[in-house]
């Protein structure tokens, strides 16, 4: 396997990125935590203009026929601005779901910039972000359209939960495969969290002094962030792993399904790492609502659990051993 990103990689990286910082970077989280949504759903405009949200549909029904390993490039980037919103079910849960199912109406509208989320098994039938989004219920492999009966606070404010019910069925779909791709988006989101907060924690340690010197001199300071840059970088290659298992170019006998749960654990866990570092090398400051750390924060703690937990995750890759 051919773990290194092409050309086309970084080009679709690099458009990502720009959309986001074109967009506000943090900003746009932060405009959605305080009721306005309109730059967040400029953004998923722009990501379905460049056929991010198509990434995994076939050129046949619109998409732009790529695949998992393209798709967590992008939710990547998409990850380090903590964009609000049902990100890993707009870019990879739904769009495979309403693909197995046929369902070309609502695929249409999903490609054309409109967010959508998925209540399945795996996210304990519970919709994630259902503002603004196209909501969908994926149970015992049937997939329905789905209305909000009741929406939950959530410790990131820009992704509550909703409890649904189905309405018109639309056809069926292969719930493991919806799963392990929504949880590898989820993984992508939380490499992309994890490097932001990186960023963050090294240029406040450069510029931060303490006794006339800056704070990342000091070896204390130093090898917690040299911590959370190891483990951010052994996660990736898992993240990107699971995704060329999915899209079939594993060796012969790979478990994808293990290397996915083996990637949600490993992202949430260099998230988690990054989020607790940070907060130290921060300090107080970290914990106010106004630096842009308390969006990580809060995004990190909702995706650590988003798409199964890391002791269900665990407890998936034990069963294959």
């Amino acid at each position: 396997m051919d773990f290194l990103l092409n050309d086309i990689h970084t080009d679709l990286r690099d458009t990502v990125a720009a959309i986001g910082e074109k967009a506000g970077g943090s900003a746009v989280a932060r405009a959605w935590s305080e009721g306005d949504h309109a730059p967040a759903l400029t953004v998923y405009r722009q990501l379905a203009e460049a056929g991010i949200t198509g990434l995994i549909v076939d050129d046949a029904l619109g998409g732009s026929g790529a695949g998992a390993t393209e798709m967590v490039v992008a939710a990547e980037q998409i990850g380090r601005i903590a964009l609000p919103g049902p990100v890993a079910e707009t870019l990879a849960a739904v769009p495979t779901a309403l693909a197995a199912a046929g369902a070309s109406d609502a695929l249409e509208a999903l490609l054309g910039g409109r967010p959508a989320t998925l209540a399945a098994a795996a996210t304990g039938y519970r919709a994630a972000a259902p503002a603004d989004a196209d909501v969908y219920l994926l149970r015992d492999g049937t997939l329905s359209s789905a209305s909000v009966v009741a929406e939950h606070a959530s410790v990131d404010p820009t992704r509550t939960v909703a409890d649904v019910e189905a309405g018109a069925a639309l056809g069926s779909a292969d719930e493991s495969a919806v799963a392990q791709l929504g949880a590898l988006a989820t993984a992508a989101q939380l490499i992309g969290l994890g490097s932001a907060m990186l960023d963050l924690a090294s240029d406040y340690a450069k510029a931060r002094k303490q006794f006339n010197r800056a704070i990342g001199s000091y070896q204390a300071v130093k090898h917690h962030l040299a911590d959370v840059a190891i483990a951010v970088e052994m996660a990736r290659p898992l993240v990107h792993g699971a995704a060329v298992g999915l899209d079939g170019n594993a060796p012969e006998g790979t478990n994808v399904a293990r290397d996915v749960s083996a990637a949600k654990v490993a992202a949430a866990d260099a998230a988690y790492l990054a989020s607790r570092r940070s907060l130290q090398v921060l300090g107080a400051i970290g914990y106010t609502a106004e630096h842009d750390l308390s969006l990580y924060l809060t995004k990190t703690r909702a995706l650590v659990s988003a798409w199964g937990t890391p002791a269900q995750h665990r407890a998936l890759i034990l069963e294959t051993l």
